[in-house]
């Protein structure tokens, strides 16, 4: 779709990347964004950059997925739909029938919402937990669904009425299943903090980075300004019923991450190795990226050392 003069409306657009797709939206010439955003994680600091366009607005009315009628009234007009509104993965973890009601019955609410007001694309942001651990790397888009949590499912069970909408209503939609984010504007505090973060934390307190397990873990580190263009990639493109990874296809292993990030920051303290949490609910994924990059010309360009400095000047910048 041709982004000259349309309205988009970014559905968990205050969050992590949520805002950033916001900020590389501007950079083309559309009409109108709107957020549409509950702010439970998302938070209003992250917009103020895009909220200095004139073009942004945040949805006066309300920004709950699971207030169907309002969030029907949020896409009116709308041309695209960017849906970003999840519980995270260790909330699913912890309350499933949350998970539900916000990831899967939310979703229904969002793709219903589209077929009413007619919006011409949907791009959905799924997860590369879907998968669950890798049978083999890197992981095409063709590898079997193996998730073992309630976050996986939820994803697995909105990609399916993803389809479903579209042979039965006609709608144009594609999903993009993210692997491991990082970036400015991730939480920093919580209960739901990621690796890179904890780690960092640990630093902060004088202590070597903390890694639950040998270190052998390896993840596919994809930074949150390259998802941001992913998402735009996928709402330019015409490509429907079609799912894509969005990483870098580069291995690094737990071990090294802590390594780097000591690199960076000049600690002087040794890796801590504890006992793997239950709650590491997967130990390997790799995704490839091929699959983007053909059909809706998506590359990664930030390098993770480069990424982890954008990161942790931002979080200097917070604390």
């Amino acid at each position: 779709m041709n982004l000259e003069d349309k309205k988009l409306v970014v559905i968990g657009g205050a969050g992590l990347i949520g805002s950033h797709t916001v900020e590389q939206l501007l950079k083309e010439n559309v009409r109108e964004i709107v957020i549409y955003d509950n702010f439970v994680r998302g938070t209003a600091g992250n917009l103020a950059v895009a909220l200095s366009d004139p073009r942004v607005s945040v949805f006066d009315a309300g920004g709950d997925i699971c207030q169907p009628d309002i969030l029907r009234a949020a896409l009116t007009g709308a041309d695209g739909v960017f849906h970003l509104a999840a519980l995270w993965l260790l909330q699913c973890h912890e309350f499933p029938r949350s998970a539900f009601d916000v990831n899967i019955a939310g979703t229904f609410n969002v793709l219903e919402a589209c077929v009413a007001e007619n919006v011409k694309r949907l791009v959905y942001s799924s997860s590369a937990s879907v998968y669950g651990d890798a049978q083999y790397e890197p992981m095409d888009e063709d590898h079997p669904f193996d998730n073992k949590n309630f976050y996986g499912a939820t994803k697995i069970a909105s990609e399916a009425m993803l389809r479903a909408f579209h042979y039965r209503y006609g709608l144009s939609a594609v999903g993009l299943r993210y692997m491991n984010v990082y970036g400015p504007r991730q939480d920093y505090s919580g209960a739901y903090i990621a690796v890179i973060m904890k780690m960092l934390d640990a630093m902060d307190r004088g202590e070597g980075p903390t890694i639950f397990g040998d270190g052998s873990e390896a993840f596919d580190f994809v930074a949150v300004e390259d998802c941001a263009k992913a998402n735009v990639c996928a709402m330019k493109e015409d490509a429907v019923d079609r799912f894509y990874n969005v990483g870098t296809g580069k291995r690094t292993s737990l071990k090294e991450l802590a390594e780097l990030l000591i690199s960076i920051t000049g600690c002087n303290q040794p890796i801590n190795y504890l006992p793997r949490s239950q709650k590491t609910l997967v130990t390997n994924r790799i995704g490839c990226p091929k699959r983007a990059e053909s059909e809706i010309g998506f590359k990664s360009f930030i390098e993770l050392r480069e990424g982890l400095e954008k990161l942790i000047e931002w979080r200097s910048s917070q604390i």
